[in-house]
């Protein structure tokens, strides 16, 4: 439970950050010209410009995002950009992008150094989601959710000083929407999640002999520092934390291998293999149902690092470089996989609690299920050329 309530806290201060230019935006007149500028090239989409502000926000997150549809008045524009806010690449996205492309896109520079090649990756991710929601939202418009054009009316304020009274306020609704609607779906899902990496539990009798040696070294480390009477002692105290810590680590591996998480990492294998990915990058991917970031901890806990792990982390970076497919010595990530995860996390529906929204905003079962069947396809389809064609180029 607590993993669950810093998964979502953690996000909540560039959230906040995100929602207070956006307030400053729009109290200075700036946002509405925006919106009025872009409105000649949404409307060949079947959309208005009334829709960047939705739009917007779903780049912090797409939960405050999808509530702010309801003004647009036009039933079906609403229902497109619910439907593609989620492809806007929120900040969950973030840790995902920032760990791989460090671990395994080369530091090259371009142009003099001006342009980077990690920087020009990180941006492309961004403008994948873009693309894809623009030619998603033209096919709904064509073919479900067909309609007349859409009106825009806007009233232009004039430019002045931005109020503090009203970014404040509008940066706290932002912010309290995203804990109160995204966080507690996260928090309880993540507690399912980490009930399917737990169970069940494993016997200590039917544990491999190195495992069974990991957990006499714990008891034994743990007895001598319980039996330590004053600080000033000659044991190494630092040193027997940790070869506890590395040895609990590799026990959680074991017991997360052998869950039902990780069985149903495996069960999933022969799919999730033409993406480059094994069953340990498809467990994580479903553990990371609750929220994107996830997929940073859980990997940790699966190449025996713990889940304190994070994205800046050098020991997981290089883990995932020295990782092999199991009995052989062919790398596991490549530029190839993690140029394939990237493409699918930043298409793919990997937010239960954007569902959720999408359920209660609609008031239909019919809608979440439908955004989460066609953004899982078309995240599998997506990561699947990307590695087939990058592993032919690389």
């Amino acid at each position: 439970m607590i993993n669950g309530v810093g998964s979502v806290l953690i996000f909540l201060p560039q959230i906040l950050l995100l929602f207070f230019i956006l307030a400053v935006l729009e109290d200075t007149g700036y946002l509405s010209r925006a919106a009025f500028l872009l409105d000649k090239y949404l409307s060949r989409i079947g959309l208005s410009g009334i829709t960047l502000f939705p739009l917007l926000s779903s780049f912090a997150c797409a939960i405050p995002g999808i509530m702010a549809t309801r003004v647009i008045k036009d039933r079906r524009e609403r229902l497109i950009t619910m439907l593609i806010a989620p492809l806007m690449s929120c900040s969950a996205r973030l840790p995902v992008y920032v760990l791989l492309i460090a671990a395994f896109v080369p530091s090259k520079s371009y142009l003099g150094g001006l342009i980077g090649l990690q920087g020009l990756t990180m941006f492309g991710m961004y403008m994948v989601g873009i693309i894809t929601a623009v030619v998603i939202a033209w096919v709904l418009r064509k073919t479900i959710l067909t309609t007349g054009t859409s009106s825009f009316v806007l009233e232009l304020p004039t430019y002045k000083l931005p109020s503090l009274r009203n970014v404040w306020q509008r940066m706290f609704d932002g912010g309290w929407a995203f804990v109160r609607d995204a966080g507690t779906m996260i928090v309880v899902v993540t507690i399912l999640v980490w009930a399917a990496a737990y169970f069940p539990q494993n016997n200590e009798t039917t544990l491999p002999a190195p495992l069974k040696n990991d957990l006499a070294t714990i008891a034994a480390h743990q007895t001598t520092l319980d039996s330590l009477d004053a600080p000033e002692s000659s044991i190494d105290v630092a040193n027997l934390e940790e070869e506890i810590s590395l040895a609990q680590n590799r026990l959680d591996a074991y017991q997360l291998e052998h869950s039902y998480l990780g069985r149903t990492g495996k069960l999933i294998e022969p799919l999730v293999t033409p993406l480059g990915w094994d069953w340990r990058i498809g467990s994580a991917a479903i553990a990371s149902f609750p929220a994107r970031e996830v997929i940073v901890s859980t990997m940790g806990v699966i190449f025996g690092l713990g889940a304190d792990t994070d994205e800046e982390s050098d020991s997981l970076k290089s883990s995932l470089a020295s990782a092999t497919w199991e009995g052989t010595d062919r790398p596991l990530f490549t530029l190839p996989v993690a140029l394939s995860i990237m493409v699918f996390f930043a298409l793919c529906a990997q937010c239960v609690s954007t569902l959720a929204v999408i359920r209660r905003e609609t008031n239909s079962y019919r809608w979440p299920i439908f955004t989460f069947t066609y953004m899982t396809i078309l995240a599998y389809v997506a990561a699947l050329l990307t590695f087939q064609i990058s592993n032919q180029l690389f």
